[in-house]
């Protein structure tokens, strides 16, 4: 089936802008993977809250958009670092803190999901977008909402990019994924390491929400799909790589988009896992990843 060349390039961008926001939930995971090599299965859910304080701040009180996604996003920074210290860095030190914490991320989740059911219930809530209007690009119509998604998305990743490579914040935590006994040695303290890379890690997940809520809507179980995409995007880029993620979310975004141009949507979930197979298959350690030698 042939389909118009308009049509094709719309799709690219949207799995663009799409993938950017993978990218950015994606590096969230990433970051804690890379940092304190454990998973974070409550990290949809600091998703979902950032998607319910942007509704409550920006919908509900009428504040405006930008100082409604700042407030989302801080208060949902404060409450993974909270997290981290009072739940996680009492678990590090067990012997079995690999399960321990995968145990605890999940009750986590299952914690927050019920707190937000009692608040606002099970209904779908609305948020307005923050910009209204659609540009026309050489013929292809676009929301101004997602190109401000796509925006925001870039300079995010660019601002991350510069904190990891440029800032003493950076290397600190360069040296705690390389080897935490060492960096202890050198004076890096890996205990703020850890909880200001769960706190980061969250906050990334709660502006990707911020942004996407407008068109996807608020639920307490929204963070389900995000997290699962974002393990796709975590192990298809290689464990740990930052780089990774980002070509992996982007990856995963255009070809989801193209996917379903020419099949359904429901087959949009069949086709990620689909390709991650793929890829696993070929090169198990990740598009960016190193592979271990014995």
């Amino acid at each position: 089936m042939d389909m118009p060349l308009p049509l094709i390039i719309a799709q690219i961008i949207n799995g663009l802008i799409a993938g950017s926001m993978y990218a950015l939930f994606a590096s969230g995971l990433t970051l804690i993977w890379g940092t304190m090599k454990m998973l974070n299965f409550a990290h949809g859910e600091f998703f979902m809250l950032g998607g319910y304080l942007v509704y409550y701040f920006y919908a509900v009180l009428g504040l405006n958009p930008a100082i409604a996604a700042l407030l989302a996003v801080g208060i949902v920074f404060v409450l993974g670092m909270l997290i981290e210290r009072v739940v996680i860095q009492h678990l590090l030190s067990s012997p079995v803190w690999q399960l321990s914490t995968i145990i605890a991320t999940l009750g986590i989740s299952i914690f927050l999901q019920n707190v937000a059911l009692h608040i606002w219930g099970p209904d779908f809530q609305n948020v307005p977008y923050f910009i209204n209007g659609v540009a026309n690009i050489f013929g292809i119509r676009i929301a101004y909402q997602r190109l401000l998604i796509f925006g925001v998305s870039v300079v995010s990743i660019s601002l991350m990019w510069f904190l990891l490579k440029h800032t003493r914040f950076g290397l600190a935590l360069r040296a705690t994924s390389q080897d935490s006994d060492a960096a202890q040695l050198y004076g890096v303290n890996v205990l703020a390491v850890y909880t200001l890379t769960f706190g980061i890690s969250a906050a990334l997940a709660a502006l990707a929400a911020v942004m996407l809520s407008p068109i996807m809507g608020v639920n307490p179980y929204m963070g389900l799909s995000p997290l699962l995409k974002g393990f796709v995007v975590v192990i298809l880029g290689g464990l740990g790589s930052f780089s990774g993620a980002i070509l992996g979310g982007l990856m995963l975004g255009v070809i989801e988009s193209l996917g379903v141009l020419y099949t359904s949507t429901e087959w949009g979930d069949v086709i990620a896992f689909g390709f991650l197979v793929l890829i696993i298959w070929v090169r198990p350690w990740g598009l960016l990843g190193v592979e271990e030698r014995n």
